[in-house]
This record gives C-alpha cells, structure tokens and sequence, in this order.
C-alpha cells in the first residue's frame, strides 16, 4: 500500500492511496470464506457452501466492501498518525478517466479531498476589551414582575367594562372595502388583551367596551404589523396574516379581569414553599434577589455572545471554504441544495471558527471536563422544569434519579456535555480579558441587540 498527501494550497489536501492485491486478497479471502459459513442455499447444507461458489456468485461485491472497508481504515490510520487536523470529512474525489476492474488482480487507486483546519495562533489578554453589562433592577421592573405573580395567581371575574389590563372575549369577523361584512371571510372567536395592544389609539377605544360592543379596528395598526400575534389572533397561517389588509369588526362576548391575588401567606407559600417568607417585604425581597439572578443570566449571556464576535473577528481564521461547502452538501441528510448552503455558510463558518478557538484554549489550558459537571448541569435544567410547575422542590434523590434518566440519550449528553466545555471556556475568558463594567436599567438592557 502507498500512501501520498498532495496539498493544493494551505488548507486543501487530496490523499491518494495505491493498493496491489497483496493489500487486500487475504481480506477479501477470508470474508468469501466467512460468509460461505453462514450462507443458506438449496443443494448445500448450512455451513458447508464452497468458498469458490460464494466468490462465483459474490465476488464482487464482497472485493468492493473489503476495498471500502480498507480504504476508510487506512485514511483514519493516516489521519492519525500524520496528526493531521480534519475539518468535515475526507471526500472521495473523482476522476473520470479512471475504471477499476473489480477483478482480484487489479491495482487500485483513490483520492480524497480534504480540508485542513487553520492554525491558531493568536490568544486573548488583558488588552482585549469587551463590555460588561450590570443590569440595574428599578422599580418598574420589580412592579411589572409583581403584578405578574399576583395576576398569574388571582381569579378570574367578569366587569361590566373593560379597563387597560383587561382581556376582552370577542368575536373578529373580516370586513369588506365597504365596511360590510365580508362573505366567507376570516371569523374568529379570541381573547384579546388590550395591554398588547401596541397603538395606543386603538388601545384607548377598547377601554370602556361591554358585552355585546362592536368596534371596527385595523388589525395592522393595532399590532404594527405584527405577523406573529395576527395570526393567532385570527387562527390563521403567518403568511396570510403579513398580507392582511382588511379591517375586522370586533364584537365583544364578555369583559375578563384577573384580580391580582392578596398578599398573604397563603400567596407566599404557593410562590416559594411553606414558611419561605412571611412578610410582604421578605416577598418582595426575595422577588428581588430571583430577579437581579435572571438579569445578570441574561447579562452573562450577553457578554459570552459579544466575546464570540469579537473572538472571530479578532483571529480571523482562514477556512477552506469551497471544501466546506461540498462537503455540507455531500453530509447533509436533508439533501440540502447549493442555495440553502449559500444562505446558512456564513453562521456554520462563525461557529466552526469559535470550536477551533475554543479548542484551542482547551488545550492550552489543559481543561478537562468531569461527568458530574454534565450531571449537575442536567439536575439543574430538570429542578427549572419542574419549578415551572410546581413550587415544590425534588429532593436531591429524585433530581438525580431524573438527570440520570435523561443523560442515557446520547444526544442530549452530548448536547450537556457542549454546554459545560462551552461555559467552563466562557468562565475562564471572564478571568482574562478586560472586561469594561457597565451598569444599565433593565428596560435600555432589553433594547441592546
């Protein structure tokens, strides 16, 4: 067997491999010979068909999946010993000149594309600026918080009159250029929430309806041509709620208010458990804590996107692109064509660039990941679910028992284990580059894009 590597340029290489049937004849022979024992066929006993008749009938197909077999054992075994770092996978590379026998004498040859992943050799430091947003909690943040919890908690009753928080259960029915009804148009019975409402005119006329008010509004106005909202509004798809432009008539079937549940005990217990707090300023306070925790999430996660950006851009790695993008082609199960790659090649080539940057601080680093921070990570995920619905905490037995259930899927673990190599990274630049502390209210935080 003679290998060769012949680079087309910095980042592109094609592997040829030569085979003489000295190579590969033993392989073949003795998978002829494996498969003549397990074989059924009529005129021969299990077991005992001749080695010649299976290669008679066979041959051939079992010469190319041996040669197969051997061509891909033999490039990983390169691959490794040439220490070579792979980007995708080797890509068999044609030549239409050429036509294998397939005839157990034949001498063979085959080429491998490859693409080869640049080397990186810059490193981050204390030079490297990057800003640190502290998210201030003020005190519209903290009320709409709490009038949250107690709307979420309250009960439910039936005004005589809308007012701004309330949700009208209404009747919408399309309208013709006219202002008539429109015959075999778009009718839907919904709850609307006037607070949603995002044209404040609009809003104001809704304010004061009753049961059985009608009023015609222009739906586009109403939610600045919000797609997304129209249409579930309407119980329609997406793209017909973008090309809406009729007017509706909304006949209103009942005014809904949920009455913000009492500050009380009862409340406090539902909320953080039995006995958590006991006043309505230890309510609050702790309120306060869970929220400035969820802000400064938001902050970190913030910070590890702008990191990211400014990691790329600043190393700047090379990629063989045009492989790359063959090779996407030739691996992707949904067949994907040359204009979805052209469309999604630019975020892929970002996130390869931050897996070799990161990869490379890994290594430097010596990090090495344990399994129980995957196990941990998986607990904590599992403890939020189950906050969601119920105040209650697992115990520690039943949390792991959960995570331990759902780290058997091996995509899932992966997915875990890419999370905690991701952060223990991301923790790690936090102690390195300069970062630039910012405070900021809440509301100006959520408009950063």
């Amino acid at each position: 067997m003679n290998i060769t590597k012949e680079n087309v340029y910095q980042l592109n290489a094609v592997v040829k491999i030569k085979l003489a049937p000295a190579d590969y004849l033993d392989q073949v022979e003795k998978a002829i010979k494996e498969q003549s024992k397990k074989v059924r066929m009529p005129g021969f006993r299990p077991g005992m068909v001749p080695a010649s008749h299976i290669k008679k009938l066979y041959g051939k197909s079992i010469l190319v999946d041996e040669i197969n077999k051997l061509l891909s054992d033999s490039l990983n075994q390169y691959i490794t010993e040439q220490n070579l770092n792979v980007l995708g996978q080797p890509l068999p590379k044609t030549d239409d000149s050429y036509e294998p026998k397939w005839d157990f004498a034949d001498e063979f040859e085959f080429s491998f594309e490859m693409g080869l992943a640049p080397e990186v050799k810059e490193s981050f430091s204390a030079k490297d600026k990057v800003t640190y947003y502290k998210v201030r909690i003020d005190e519209e943040t903290l009320q709409s918080r709490l009038k949250n919890i107690r709307r979420s908690y309250g009960k439910m009753t039936n005004p005589e009159v809308a007012e701004i928080d309330d949700v009208l259960y209404a009747e919408l029915t399309q309208l013709s250029p006219d202002g008539s009804i429109f015959e075999g148009g778009i009718t839907n019975t919904a709850s609307v929430r006037l607070d949603l409402v995002e044209d404040e005119k609009i809003k104001k006329s809704l304010v004061g309806l009753k049961k059985d008010s009608t009023i015609d509004l222009d739906l586009q106005k109403a939610y600045k041509k919000d797609a997304h909202r129209i249409a579930h509004l309407l119980n329609i798809d997406e793209d017909l709620a973008k090309d809406l432009q009729s007017n509706f008539r909304l006949t209103v079937k009942n005014v809904n208010r949920i009455e913000e549940a009492d500050m009380n005990q009862e409340f406090f217990d539902k909320i953080y458990g039995e006995g958590s707090v006991s006043t309505e300023a230890e309510f609050i306070e702790k309120m306060k804590e869970e929220l400035i925790g969820i802000m400064q999430d938001n902050a970190d996660r913030k910070l590890q996107q702008d990191i990211y950006e400014y990691g790329v851009k600043k190393f700047d790695l090379e990629l063989p692109n045009e492989f790359l993008k063959r090779w996407l082609k030739a691996s992707n199960e949904n067949n994907m064509d040359d204009v979805q790659i052209a469309e999604q090649y630019d975020d892929f080539a970002k996130n390869l660039k931050w897996t070799l940057i990161a990869n490379k601080i890994i290594t430097d680093n010596k990090m090495e990941i344990n399994p129980e921070e995957v196990v941990e990570l998986a607990k904590k995920r599992i403890d939020a679910q189950f906050k969601m619905y119920s105040p209650q905490p697992l115990s520690e037995e039943q949390l792991a028992q959960y995570a331990m259930n759902f780290l058997q899927n091996r995509e899932q673990a992966n997915r875990l284990y890419e999370e905690v190599r991701s952060q223990r990274v991301f923790d790690l630049l936090k102690t390195i580059i300069n970062l630039d502390e910012k405070e900021i209210d809440y509301n100006k935080f959520l408009e950063i894009k």
